[in-house]
């Protein structure tokens, strides 16, 4: 944001080595995703977490990307949705209930949970004795992209994430067969019987780094956006009321698909959570071919980092950005609605997110079971702190007061 404030939307600077154009504020970022002459490739992402999600769909470009992204379409309709939305449903219960009351920490114990659904989603299985060991691949895979020391140094972050993608590679790769043979509706199996019309299909290595994108994807930003909202909810007990008794009026889990897309001030709060705390802060390109954002001159091969989090605090858009206040997103209000890029937390384009339909789904699953088992607080003059070494993450876990009702 003080970049942004000191040398306007577009700016450059040194990170990790390399010179970067930082853009922020939404023309910047609407020059850059809308990307009308396929000059910012995704070739920004693999300098960062090539080596560790490498395929994966957001680091493929223009016309492959879009081919990969028509074929994974098939694993995120309607129907497949209403079909994962009962494993979320089934092991979001059997998770929250288990809680201990008194002093909690949401975060790790949310991170684990939210592997759990994933496993059942993705893969129709519990994980099993193999939960742990993936978990902590998923993390050293994610922390390796911002590491300082970019070679497989023993001990360094870089080397961490290099075996997390081997174990992890090992893992889906060993199952394709199995979920080749299967017809059970999970989104492994989605992927390996997609087909285009001419029946192509993706190969084994497709399905493997597919896998592993999604599902670091889908548990890591429901990990964080559940528990940025369990944390406004625990300082604002007033929104904690409010959407309490909004979900008792629901009913008790499970809740349908139509049931939770009509949870809206529910929607507002995590809304508002994905605004406070992007789960994705910054975004990557890089330019194939020389250009101009705002009348700024960009060479070509240039990384290009944009700045939701930025958008998403601008007092141009935002009134009283830094505070928490659900209401902006009612329809009376809408100030997402004051630039096309105003609020992206799913990001935008070409590569916007193709679970984020899903993505709200299940972290309204998760806090519904949480506030009809739960009431929580924070004291007053606790202030969370985000540690941005990778993606956003309490410092402390989140410590809330949990208690039943």
């Amino acid at each position: 944001m003080k970049r942004y404030e000191t040398y306007g939307p577009v700016s450059w600077m040194k990170a990790f080595g390399v010179n970067i154009v930082a853009a922020a504020g939404g023309d910047a970022t609407q020059v850059v995703l809308t990307n009308k002459d396929k000059t910012f490739s995704q070739q920004g992402w693999t300098y960062f977490i090539g080596p560790f999600f490498r395929r994966g769909l957001m680091l493929l470009d223009f016309e492959e990307h879009m081919f990969h992204r028509r074929l994974m379409q098939q694993a995120f309709t309607r129907p497949r949705i209403t079909g994962y939305l009962e494993h979320v449903a089934s092991v979001a219960a059997e998770g929250v209930k288990a809680w201990e009351t008194g002093t909690f920490h949401v975060y790790p114990r949310m991170k684990q949970l939210t592997l759990d659904i994933a496993g059942a989603v993705f893969m129709a299985s519990a994980l099993g004795n193999e939960k742990d060991a993936l978990n902590k691949a998923f993390v050293a895979t994610v922390r390796a992209g911002t590491s300082m020391i970019r070679f497989a140094v023993p001990g360094g972050r870089w080397n961490a994430g290099l075996q997390g993608r081997k174990l992890l590679e090992d893992f889906f790769r060993r199952n394709v067969p199995a979920k080749r043979a299967s017809d059970s509706n999970d989104l492994f199996s989605g992927l390996c019987h997609a087909q285009a019309e001419d029946g192509e299909a993706f190969s084994d290595d497709d399905v493997v780094n597919h896998m592993i994108f999604l599902m670091m994807a889908a548990h890591d930003t429901s990990t964080i956006t559940t528990t940025a909202a369990a944390y406004y909810l625990g300082k604002h007990p007033e929104w904690q009321d409010r959407v309490r008794a909004e979900c008792a009026a629901a009913g008790p889990g499970p809740l349908d698909i139509d049931a939770l897309e009509g949870l809206r001030d529910l929607e507002l709060v995590i809304k508002e959570s994905l605004r406070l705390v992007a789960p994705v802060p910054s975004l990557a390109r890089k330019t194939v071919r020389e250009t101009e954002i705002l009348g700024h001159y960009v060479p070509a091969n240039t990384m290009i980092a944009l700045g939701p989090w930025v958008n998403q605090m601008l007092p141009e858009y935002w009134s009283n950005p830094a505070h928490f206040d659900p209401e902006r997103f009612s329809e009376e209000r809408r100030e997402d609605k004051a630039h096309r890029y105003a609020w992206m937390p799913f990001g935008g384009g070409a590569h916007k997110c193709i679970g984020m339909h899903f993505g709200m789904l299940e972290v309204k699953t998760l806090l519904h079971e949480m506030l009809t088992r739960y009431k929580w607080s924070v004291p007053q003059d606790y202030k969370v702190r985000w540690d941005s070494t990778a993606l956003p993450a309490p410092s402390d876990g989140l410590p809330v007061s949990l208690q039943p009702l």
